[in-house]
């Protein structure tokens, strides 16, 4: 842990620096003075048309600034009305998948297997309505990036004073780091599975650095491809642990009651925590900024409304469509495990390994205490009870899980870089800079320590994308709820309490996850309490400063009257004023220039 946070610290440091002196921030422009009160009126026109010409090129080289990944962008076909069509809707298809694999990244598919194992099948019904609340969240960041065609970091980096922006920034860089941590775990045990031991897990930890640079080279042959080769990726895990689930074949009757029955009759306190710690780990804080940047890859007319409200109906079908697979095949990994470990012991699985003569039958102690499984334990016991080709199979859809993880992080990573700090990073860079923070303490453990060390991890990076959550959630809320930035596009009153009501439950349930989780797992030592309690103390104002930013959107807008705080809740701008065919362009411009019809505001001196 403190290899990890080391390392993290000196490294986000260094980005600070390198932004906050190197690369001017994208929309901070050293303003002249304003013009003096005795210009003739003929220097007054002159200057207002120097100043609309010099904001037309500075729109134009903000547009090029603003290029992200996708250079490429997928053009819509044309149709006579916006009746539903097909051809349409394969247009808009591509970012909702991608999107959707957060939803099956190595850490996913563990809590999957823990909730079998430890709740049978009757916590399917709170994956399925986590995976529904996950829907909303994206839904939401996804038009976001549709109306304003900026994703959610660039908003946060015109909206945010500069303090808690760049704390923003960091607790999201912690979000990611950990995502990617748990993605090299996946991968190296998928590695030590599929090698028969013969790949050790350091080996397999380093290998993660050459293949996502590697996978990263797919991109160069269009945006297409790269999105058919993560759809191939889904249909891999799809495949593999669909092969799991009817080589199980768990009672039907079971799985459907588990799904529409919300209640867990007979379940203890661990299952609570389970049931908890799904929507901890499905809804991920690094997604939301990841969707809001995947939708500006296709061409959407944002002078024309009804365009706008087409991209965001294709989205939303797109995005549903992708979770809904992914919940199948989470829905898999859950029914397996449910059927083959649920009420078993270690000394089950252990026997039952024995009469296999498997070279893993010491993975499990021979007694009776209750079963503790993980990605590395679950292929143990598919090979012990259905030989060896199932636990190939099952590390085939982990490393697939992991590989197409590990990319959309990186791509996540890029986007949140460029969008608070305006740090333009060649690719191979930033996967260099996450990719070795997020080795360094895994490599630490598959030295120095063993197998089961490093699967633990995972529980513990789970609890870290709960704490993360709000600090990618609140900024969702509040843009999405701003009339100044979405325009017409806002939350309506029903939406805006529901989708606030439904955040602070998640926010309020992964807190309680975190805090039950720290209670079992922490070392008993002041040290640790204190650390803990500083850590908390910064946490819940942070937080608070989130919420009293949603509240003044909400239209509380008392809370500007607070002390101290009050004046960085206020929105430093409104777009209101504007039409909305110029709301994007506006965006670009925070300077003292506005610009509307004939008449130029500059510093409050109106030029005619």
């Amino acid at each position: 842990t403190e290899c990890t946070f080391s390392l993290l610290e000196s490294s986000l440091l260094c980005l600070f620096l390198t932004a906050h002196k190197i690369n001017t921030p994208l929309l901070a422009m050293d303003n002249p003075d304003p013009p003096s009160p005795a210009l003739k009126r003929s220097d007054k026109v002159q200057n207002g048309d120097q100043i609309l010409q010099d904001k037309a090129t500075e729109r134009t080289t903000l547009k090029k600034e603003l290029d992200t990944y996708f250079q490429e962008r997928i053009t819509i076909p044309e149709t006579d009305d916006y009746r539903f069509n097909f051809k349409k809707l394969w247009a808009f298809t591509g970012p909702g998948f991608l999107m959707s694999i957060a939803y099956l990244d190595p850490g996913n598919i563990e809590s999957d297997l823990q909730s079998g194992a430890i709740a049978s099948y009757h916590l399917l019904w709170v994956l399925m309505w986590a995976t529904a609340l996950g829907l909303l969240m994206q839904r939401l960041a996804a038009r976001l990036g549709v109306v304003t065609g900026l994703h959610l970091a660039e908003v946060c980096q015109r909206r945010f004073p500069p303090v808690p922006r760049y704390l923003l920034w960091i607790m999201v860089e912690i979000a990611i780091v950990g995502s990617d941590m748990q993605e090299v775990i996946g991968t190296a045990i998928a590695f030590y599975l599929l090698s028969f031991k013969k790949i050790p897990l350091y080996a397999g930890v380093l290998i993660t650095i050459a293949d996502t640079f590697t996978f990263l080279l797919l991109d160069k042959y269009g945006l297409r491809k790269l999105e058919a080769f993560f759809a191939f990726l889904i249909m891999v895990m799809a495949v593999t642990f669909g092969y799991e689930y009817f080589s199980a074949i768990p009672p039907q009757k079971d799985v459907i009651e588990g799904l529409l029955v919300p209640w867990c009759s007979h379940c203890d306190t661990r299952a609570l925590l389970q049931a908890v710690g799904i929507v901890g780990a499905v809804i991920m804080p690094h997604n939301l900024y990841l969707h809001s940047a995947l939708v500006k890859s296709r061409e959407v007319d944002r002078t024309n409304k009804n365009k706008v409200k087409e991209a965001n109906m294709y989205f939303f079908i797109e995005s549903g469509i992708a979770l809904f697979v992914s919940l199948i095949i989470n829905i898999f990994v859950v029914s397996v495990f449910a059927k083959g470990l649920f009420g078993k012991t270690n000394a089950y699985v252990y026997n039952l390994c024995l009469a296999k003569n498997s070279t893993y039958s010491d993975v499990f102690p021979n007694d009776n205490s209750t079963l503790e499984v993980d990605i590395y334990r679950a292929g143990v016991f598919l090979g012990c009870e259905y030989g060896n080709i199932p636990l190939y199979i099952w590390a085939i859809g982990i490393l697939a899980a992991g590989q197409s993880s590990t990319m959309t992080g990186t791509y996540s990573g890029q986007f949140v870089m460029e969008g608070f700090l305006n740090l333009k990073w060649a690719r191979w860079k930033r996967v260099l800079l996450t990719r070795c923070i997020a080795i360094a303490p895994t490599l630490f453990i598959t030295v120095y320590s063993d197998i089961q060390n490093l699967s633990k991890m995972n529980d513990y990076l789970n609890a870290l994308m709960s704490l993360q959550l709000p600090f990618a959630l609140f900024p969702t809320l509040i843009f999405t709820s701003s009339k100044g930035v979405m325009g017409d596009f806002q939350n309506g009153i029903v939406n805006k309490v529901i989708v606030t009501l439904l955040g602070i439950t998640v926010i309020g349930i992964n807190l309680y996850f975190v805090e039950q989780f720290s209670t079992e797992n922490l070392p008993n030592h002041w040290a640790v309490y204190l650390a803990l309690a500083l850590y908390i103390l910064f946490y819940v104002c942070f937080v608070f400063y989130l919420a009293l930013c949603l509240m003044y959107v909400l239209g509380f807008q008392r809370v500007s009257s607070i002390p101290i705080i009050g004046t960085y809740v206020v929105e430093p701008y409104d777009l209101t004023a504007f039409p909305s065919e110029s709301r994007t362009e506006m965006y670009k411009s925070t300077d003292n220039f506005e610009v509307s019809g004939v008449n130029v505001q500059y510093k409050n001196t109106e030029l005619n």
